[in-house]
């Protein structure tokens, strides 16, 4: 069995986009044992983090998830500002780049996730 060039540049592209996710969850793991401390520490007056604080203590798991609440609130501040479960305060204090590094973590998942469902629904509806 022979792939011909669309198949390949297929296969790449989804190569890629799973590469991408198994890297953005290491990154994730390795801010989650080193920077987590920090992070909690400047949002302690949030009361979406209070309420998902114990996932630290869940393992890799709830460290993964926590860093992605916590990168979630960061990057959409606005809609989380309104709804009160981000504190202004905490949100200017918080580190600039460690800010920066989990806003770039957020939108690189979104993109990963995209192009992951895009494939699934092309391939459902018969396209690929």
């Amino acid at each position: 069995m022979s792939l011909n060039t669309a198949e390949k540049v297929l296969l790449s592209i989804a190569v890629i986009d799973l590469a991408g996710l198994i890297l953005w969850i290491g990154v994730c793991l390795h801010l989650a044992y080193s920077k987590m401390d920090l992070m909690l520490d400047h949002l302690k007056n949030c009361p979406a983090i209070r309420s998902r604080a114990p996932l630290q203590h869940g393992g890799p798991w709830g460290k993964l998830l926590l860093v992605g609440g916590i990168s979630g609130l960061l990057t959409f501040p606005k809609f989380h500002l309104k709804r009160g479960e981000l504190n202004s305060e905490d949100l200017a204090r918080f580190p600039a780049p460690l800010k920066r590094k989990l806003a770039v973590l957020q939108w690189s998942v979104i993109g990963l996730l995209l192009v992951m469902i895009s494939f699934g629904i092309a391939i459902k509806s018969g396209f690929l």
